[in-house]
């Protein structure tokens, strides 16, 4: 255990779906004042990516410095009845924190799956052989849960002291909040009325999808305001993920409409956060850090006008993809004296990184298969490593390498995420099961290769053109991850790269 005086308190806020384009301080139009300050005053990476392209498998990436496909998830997303994903034996950036005598508390979505136990007594495994992570599309959406008993293999199982939040995302049932292992009330009634994009399943009684977060937020701050030594608040918004219900308080704020507004609850809650910390006397004390599981969807045409506001930047594609604008997120962050304000950094940047680096600011050393310590990085003693592999995964479990200037994309297209060939192109309707990978003719490559640093935008495919490139960054893939017989969805027959 390291020196108490030195170890700094721990702020972590995770948006849901907020794009590299969100912020103020990225060049958007929302006003995120807080977001901003803290920018002003720390360091910002333009150059960061998260571990998957949707939330479920950022966020285990987040937690454990690990890509989730590592584990029992190849695609898609649990829903809010998945099986708990995160072996209590994994470290966790809690559970490394809890045993270095940090307090460790976590508020909001956790979407990592957890053991509800059904009526006939059973708990889903996820790492049972043949196990199924993605039936609730096909069967009942928890009306076989008992609600009544326990949840186990959660937040409270993985490190955290406290947890206050909801199993999955808005959209999913239980309509309901969860208080350390249980459910705040019974849900026992049918969900009405549906927002969009809500799945149907079971409510408690006056369940409001517009107080969810200010409740979170109250919950952190509660939280923070209790800890007299070192602490984590791990701060996990619904927003601005659909169905996009801000307050009444938040609501017209961006003059951009409801999911804009929801970026503006976010900065609000932060705004929070950084009150709570300062009427403790602690915010200079504290590693302050904003980021997002994933980037935003720009198919809804009820989110906004995405020509008058790009949630994704300048970055091609969205929510799901394989393209930049899929994966790459605001990161920002804060720490007096150990961070220049007003800074920036391209340096390769993913959130496999937060557990290491955590670890690293607290005095300890954890060892994790894919994230590293980029301390040095963001308090600019080190320029980082340009051609740093970067994985990326798409929602169809696709696969893309970056590294350096080039990044290839092992998969047409979008690789299954929200463009086309979207998901659904990979993906029997309603089933959770993946096609077999498209055809490779010359209409559709069987892969992608772009030049970053020439192309950002992602316009000019050089696949067929530099197959030496491709076929060494296939390698390096392969080296990362395993070759086929790892039972990863690797789409590139080897004889198509030369």
């Amino acid at each position: 255990m390291t020196d108490p005086v030195t170890r700094p308190n721990v702020v972590v806020v995770l948006a849901d779906d907020m794009g590299w384009g969100d912020l103020g301080c990225y060049g958007s139009a929302i006003p995120t004042p807080h977001i901003d300050r803290l920018a002003g005053e720390g360091v910002r990476a333009t150059n960061c990516h998260s571990a998957s392209a949707v939330c479920t498998p950022s966020r285990y990436a987040l937690m454990t410095g690990r890509y989730a496909w590592r584990g029992p998830l190849k695609n898609f997303v649990l829903m809010g009845h998945g099986p708990a994903l995160i072996e209590p034996s994994r470290a966790t950036l809690a559970g490394v924190l809890q045993r270095a005598g940090y307090a460790t508390g976590a508020f909001g979505k956790w979407h990592l799956g957890l053991g509800w136990r059904h009526t006939d007594g059973t708990v889903r495994d996820a790492f049972a052989p043949g196990a199924t992570l993605h039936d609730d599309i096909e069967t009942d959406f928890g009306r076989d849960i008992d609600y009544t008993a326990p949840v186990t293999g959660g937040p409270t199982a993985l490190g955290f002291d406290r947890f206050f939040g909801i199993a999955g995302s808005l959209d999913m049932p239980p309509y309901a909040f969860i208080d350390q292992d249980r459910t705040v009330g019974v849900p026992d009634r049918e969900k009405k009325p549906y927002l969009t994009e809500q799945r149907p399943g079971l409510a408690v009684e006056g369940f409001d999808e517009s107080e969810v977060d200010a409740r979170f937020t109250a919950e952190a701050r509660a939280f923070i305001r209790a800890q007299d030594g070192p602490f984590l608040c791990y701060l996990a918004p619904s927003a601005p993920h659909r169905p996009n219900v801000p307050p009444a308080f938040i609501r017209g704020r961006s003059g951009l409409g409801d999911r804009a507004d929801g970026v503006c609850l976010v900065d609000w809650a932060v705004g929070q956060l950084r009150e709570e910390l300062e009427a403790k006397g602690v915010l200079d004390d504290t590693l302050f850090v904003v980021t997002s599981d994933n980037g935003a969807p720009m198919i809804f045409t009820d989110d906004g006008d995405v020509g008058r506001h790009r949630p994704n930047g300048d970055w091609r594609g969205q929510k799901g993809d394989l393209w930049d604008g899929g994966h790459r997120e605001p990161f920002i962050a804060r720490w007096p004296g150990r961070f220049a304000g007003g800074t920036a950094t391209d340096a390769p940047v993913c959130l496999t990184d937060v557990l290491p680096t955590v670890a690293a600011a607290a005095g300890l050393s954890v060892p994790v298969e894919d994230g590293r310590d980029i301390l040095p990085v963001l308090a600019g003693a080190d320029p980082g490593q340009p051609d740093r592999p970067i994985v990326h995964h798409s929602l169809g479990g696709r696969f893309a390498l970056r590294s350096g200037r080039w990044k290839a994309i092992f998969s047409a297209g979008s690789g299954g995420g929200f463009s086309e060939p979207s998901i659904t192109d990979l993906f029997a309707t309603g089933s959770g099961k993946a096609h077999p990978a498209p055809p490779w003719d010359a209409a559709h490559p069987a892969g992608q290769l772009y030049d970053m640093e020439a192309d950002p935008a992602e316009t000019d495919n050089l696949w067929d053109r530099e197959p030496a490139v491709v076929a060494a960054l296939y390698e390096r893939l392969r080296a990362i991850c395993g070759d086929e017989s790892s039972g990863l969805p690797f789409d590139v027959p080897v004889g198509a790269i030369g």
